[in-house]
């Protein structure tokens, strides 16, 4: 199930969770975290939007995952791995975008360090007429769903593009909405999310959201 290499550059190195807002203050007045799923209910939620990718689709016909780094590279890993069970003629592909040069905050902090874009090597380096899913561990603003379509416009023309995203904790900036959520998540925006998966972190799955004290 690893992608194929498509642009040769130096992988970025795991970031806080994409659509966590740093909480100003928090050492001073920050609430206790609290964990709002665990790794069964990660799991379940993932099942989920397996199936309803399936069912939206009517199957997984030219289907492709790709993951926005970090964690959503490793949550398009588990929903490949979830589709072939579901749909046995899915190939189990499935890749990733950087979305780093397309971000509208690089003036801001110009020292991003930029990932890499992998798709599978049976697409010779095209994405023409796929079902593009892509998939991300929080949705927040809706800016980084906006350079993930930028990005995808330089590697060709999918046929639909849909989102699937873990949690998706509001507050958005763009119109943009998922196609497919693992949990809504009603949050302020002094509030940080953050999604925790084995793979990356290391200890077991969670969604844990901590606050500052009003």
């Amino acid at each position: 199930m690893n992608p194929g290499s498509r642009m040769p550059e130096s992988s970025p190195p795991s970031s806080p969770t994409q659509g966590a807002t740093p909480a100003p203050g928090a050492a001073a007045g920050s609430t206790a975290a609290r964990t709002v799923l665990g790794e069964a209910d990660i799991a379940r939620a993932l099942t989920r939007i397996a199936h309803e990718i399936v069912e939206r689709n009517k199957g997984a016909a030219d289907l492709l995952l790709l993951g926005i780094p970090t964690r959503g590279v490793q949550l398009a890993h588990r929903l490949a791995e979830r589709l072939v069970q579901i749909e046995p003629s899915f190939g189990g592909e499935y890749g990733t975008l950087d979305v780093t040069m397309y971000r509208d905050d690089l003036r801001r902090q110009p020292t991003r360090a930029v990932g890499q874009t992998v798709l599978p090597g049976s697409l010779d380096g095209t994405i023409d007429d796929k079902v593009v899913v892509l998939v991300d561990d929080v949705l927040f603003s809706g800016r980084t769903i906006r350079a993930a379509l930028d990005a995808l416009n330089d590697l060709g023309r999918p046929r639909v593009v849909q989102l699937a995203a873990l949690v998706d904790r509001g507050h958005r900036e763009l119109p943009i909405r998922a196609d497919y959520v693992g949990k809504n998540l009603p949050t302020s925006r002094s509030e940080r999310v953050r999604v925790r998966l084995s793979d990356v972190d290391g200890g077991a799955d969670s969604v844990v959201i901590s606050g500052v004290a009003s």
